[in-house]
């Protein structure tokens, strides 16, 4: 078996890796050891955020176009490889057309996922993958469960910053056509 590995990014919370076994191509999210915790409360705490981010991958798997967990371990998550462009690096670069058609696919992703109250917790167009003609939302590390509407709020939010700072040019012209698909597609009845 021809396996290869490559550092993609190192956050502060973890490494991402770039695995290439015979013809398969995955990521693995590697929660890395702090060496300023104690021991015990840094396994313990990378563990818990390991298993809460593996359970709102599973639950936004099904509701969104996400990447599919292949395996689990304690502290490691091993991912389908999306490939197609990361919405920060590229947007700007794509037909305004194309940008609008974009958000309103990630209008419609997140009320779904707001709508089942599961909150990504860092949305930006960082973790936004655009692939043919459909759009992966990536990063879960930070997400969690709320029907409280001010952590649905913080999350739009975040991505209209995220526009205003990354991607001025065009950035209210895309919110409003996010928020419009948003509102569409949001039904506050639906729980976890």
């Amino acid at each position: 078996m021809k396996i290869k590995k490559k550092i993609l990014a190192q956050g502060a919370e973890a490494k991402i890796i770039l695995l290439k076994e015979n013809k398969e191509t995955f990521v693995i999210k590697d929660r890395i050891k702090k060496s300023y915790r104690i021991n015990f409360l840094d396994e313990k705490l990378r563990k818990k955020r390991t298993k809460a981010e593996i359970k709102l991958l599973k639950k936004a798997a099904v509701i969104i176009k996400c990447p599919a967990i292949k395996e689990e371990e304690i502290y490691k998550i091993k991912m389908e490889f999306i490939e197609g462009k990361k919405l920060s690096d590229n947007l700007d670069d794509f037909p305004i057309e194309k940008q609008k058609k974009i958000f309103k696919k990630i209008g419609a992703s997140i009320a779904k996922l707001h709508s089942r109250n599961i909150i990504h917790g860092d949305l930006t167009t960082s973790n936004i993958i655009s692939k043919e003609k459909e759009i992966y939302i990536i990063d879960f590390g930070l997400g969690f469960i709320s029907d409280k509407i001010e952590d649905k709020a913080v999350d739009l939010h975040l991505l209209k910053q995220a526009l205003e700072a990354k991607h001025f040019k065009n950035s209210g012209v895309l919110f409003k056509i996010f928020l419009k698909e948003y509102s569409k597609n949001y039904e506050s009845s639906n729980q976890v």
